[in-house]
C-alpha cells in the first residue's frame, strides 16, 4: 500500500477499535488508539512476513505485543488479514468469544501474552537469540508501552539483548507518555530515552507514531539491516488518539467513551 493508502486504513483500524470499545466498554481503548498507525505500518505496509492459513510457519516474522491490554485495534487488523472471521468482531468480550478485553494466546495472530506488563521484551529476546542460533531469518519485533518501561525485567532485557547483539530485533515504544493513573512525567521522567539505550548499545530512532510516513520507513529499514546491534523505535504517539476527551486527560486509561460520542467519532473516520 502507498502510504495515502495506508493513512486511510489506519482511520478504519481506529473506526473499528471505537465500534468494539462500544460493545465491550470495559476494553482499554485509549491505549489501543495510541498504537493503531504502528499496527497499521507492520501489517499493511509489508513490513511483517507472515501467512493467516499458517499462524505458526517457521519463516514469519514475530510480533511480541507486551502492553496487550492496548492491543484492541489489532483485532480488526488480525479479522481483516484472515487470522479468523470477521464476525468475531462483535463478539469481543462476550460469552464463548476468544477476544477478550486482555488477549488470550489462544487468538490467532498472537504469539504470547505475557502476563503482568514487562516481560515483553524479555519473550523477544530470547526468541531473537534462539532463532540467531538456528540461522533463521525472521525478525522479532515487541511493542513496549513506556510505562513498561519502569519494570526492572525490561531493563535486564535491553542489557541482554545489547550484550548479545541481537540485530534482528526490533523494539518499538508506545510513548504516550501517560501511564495507568498519571503522567509519566510525573512517575519518573526517563527523558531522553534515547541515551539511556544508547548507553545499553541499542540504536536508536524517534518518530512521530502517527506519522505513516515516518513510521513505515523506520520500522522497514529496522527490519532490512544486517547489523548486529538491537533497535529501538521511540513512537511518540498520543493516549487516546482521535477523541478529545482521552487525549491529554492523564486519567485515560482508565476511562470509558460514551456511545454517543462514539456514534459522532465513527461519522468523522467514515
Amino acid at each position: 500500500m502507498s502510504i495515502a493508502e495506508l493513512e486511510i486504513k489506519a482511520r478504519w483500524v481506529r473506526r473499528e477499535t471505537l465500534l468494539i470499545h462500544k460493545r465491550a466498554p470495559e476494553t482499554r481503548v485509549a491505549s489501543s488508539l495510541s498504537p493503531v498507525e504502528i499496527f497499521t505500518a507492520l501489517y499493511y505496509g509489508g513490513i511483517i512476513r507472515h501467512h493467516p492459513s499458517d499462524p505458526t510457519w517457521e519463516g514469519r516474522d514475530r510480533l511480541i505485543i507486551s502492553k496487550g491490554h492496548g492491543s484492541i485495534c489489532f483485532y480488526p487488523i488480525l479479522a481483516d488479514q484472515g487470522y479468523f472471521d470477521r464476525n468475531e468482531l462483535e463478539r469481543v468480550c462476550q460469552p464463548g468469544s476468544f477476544l477478550g478485553g486482555i488477549p488470550d494466546p489462544i487468538i490467532p495472530g498472537y504469539e504470547t501474552v505475557n502476563g503482568s506488563l514487562g516481560h515483553g521484551l524479555g519473550v523477544a529476546s530470547g526468541l531473537a537469540i534462539a532463532l540467531k542460533a538456528k540461522q533463521n531469518p525472521a525478525h522479532v519485533f515487541v511493542l513496549l508501552g513506556d510505562g513498561e518501561l519502569y519494570e526492572g525485567a525490561v531493563w535486564e532485557a535491553i542489557m541482554f539483548a545489547g550484550e548479545h547483539r541481537l540485530g534482528n530485533l526490533t523494539l518499538i515504544i508506545d510513548n504516550n507518555q501517560i501511564a495507568l493513573l498519571d503522567f509519566c512525567k510525573n512517575i519518573i521522567d526517563l527523558n531522553p530515552i534515547e541515551n539511556k539505550f544508547r548507553a545499553f548499545r541499542w540504536q536508536t530512532v524517534l518518530v512521530d507514531g502517527h506519522d505513516i510516513a515516518q513510521i513505515h520507513p523506520a520500522l522497514r529499514e529496522a527490519r532490512d539491516r544486517t547489523d548486529a546491534t538491537p533497535r529501538v523505535i521511540i513512537a511518540n504517539t498520543v493516549k487516546g488518539k482521535g477523541v478529545p476527551g482521552l487525549e491529554g486527560d492523564k486519567l485515560s486509561h482508565i476511562k470509558s467513551v460514551k456511545p454517543e460520542e462514539i456514534d459522532r467519532l465513527v461519522q468523522t473516520l467514515s
